[in-house]
């Protein structure tokens, strides 16, 4: 309770603050001059200083992460507002869309929006050991770093944005402004989000069915069963579950993580780099300074993977035998090196 008070007199006094701003007329007019880019990066500023704002206040350090789905569909709609809602912007503003939307439901029924921090960042702040330091890293990389990505890696909207307000005609004279290589990358970024979606629900089952073998098997009272017996209904579902070999060892391997241990992280780069390629086919060039988005992503999930799989394989024994058998990132092993690692043992 008392950190929902701090969290809400914070936001008063930064909408006060921006209020004040607004009222005096050094606002009131930016949002009719200003570029799209130069409002996302202006609303980038706001929600920087609010999530760092908040995490001093709650020490709770995921606002950003709770950023991840909405702020860069928000910026994608800017885009398309301000293109007029050209088909140019508006259809892969769509896709993004989608992609917002089963990063929210994902995330959302995690417990992300409830309160729940990113567990790796109690880890690292203990490891960084000074509270001063710890507040420099919330505030040049959880909040400045990782909001900087969202402007980034929807930046090649940014330049169809402006496309859209020179090109003339019927919205069929649009459409046909689309190369064969734009709907293309609309179609992998579509593939990518269904690779997601699929990656996120097998992941969601293992933990489930982690979470009933556990209760299954905790004493109470001096019995195995009791308060901790699953319903008929999960014990049900938990017995047709069809990778108990996971459970056992503690992380899941199977499925779309027998092929690559990460098929979530391929996924997300695949989107970002796919509206990367779908901006360079519209304007016809290969190399635009937005692909910077699409790179430093891919620098944070490197470092990302890294840090997550140490701290996992501090935790199972069986893991680094993962690591050695099944490739990261890139599926090299389409047979599924997981299973043929549990064979040779």
């Amino acid at each position: 309770m008392k950190r929902c008070i701090l969290m809400l007199a914070a936001a008063a006094v930064l909408f006060a603050a921006m209020g004040a701003l607004a009222y005096s007329g050094s606002v009131v007019q930016i949002p009719e001059k200003a570029s799209a880019l130069e409002l996302v990066i202006l609303i980038s500023l706001s929600l920087g200083i609010m999530s760092f704002l908040f995490g001093m206040i709650t020490s709770d350090y995921s606002w950003v992460d709770r950023l991840w789905s909405t702020a860069p569909v928000l910026f994608a709609w800017i885009y398309a507002l301000k293109a007029d809602f050209s088909p140019i912007v508006l259809l892969p503003v769509i896709v993004v869309s989608l992609w917002g939307a089963r990063l929210t439901f994902n995330f959302a029924r995690r417990g992300g929006y409830s309160g729940m921090e990113d567990y790796r960042w109690p880890i690292l702040r203990k490891r960084i050991g000074n509270e001063w330091l710890w507040q420099l890293f919330n505030l040049l990389f959880i909040c400045g770093f990782q909001i900087g990505l969202f402007i980034l890696f929807t930046s090649p909207l940014a330049p169809l944005s402006r496309m859209s307000a020179a090109v003339s005609g019927s919205v069929s004279d649009l459409f046909t402004a689309i190369p064969p290589a734009g709907y293309a990358a609309l179609a992998a970024m579509l593939f990518f989000i269904g690779l997601e979606t699929v990656a996120d629900q097998q992941q969601w089952d293992f933990h489930k069915a982690k979470a009933l073998s556990k209760a299954a098997k905790t004493p109470v009272a001096g019995k195995t069963t009791g308060a901790g017996k699953p319903r008929e209904e999960d014990a049900q579902w938990l017995a047709a579950y069809p990778w108990k070999d996971d459970i056992s060892q503690g992380f899941l391997s199977s499925g779309l993580f027998s092929i690559i241990r990460h098929p979530n992280y391929l996924g997300e780069l695949g989107v970002w780099w796919s509206l990367y390629l779908f901006s360079a086919a519209v304007q016809a060039t290969l190399f635009h300074w937005s692909i910077s988005g699409a790179v430093l992503l891919s620098v944070l999930f490197v470092g990302s993977t890294a840090f997550t799989e140490g701290i996992t394989a501090s935790k199972y024994p069986e893991y680094e035998r993962f690591q050695a058998s099944t490739p990261a990132l890139i599926p090299l092993n389409l047979k599924g090196g997981s299973s043929a690692a549990r064979e040779d043992s």
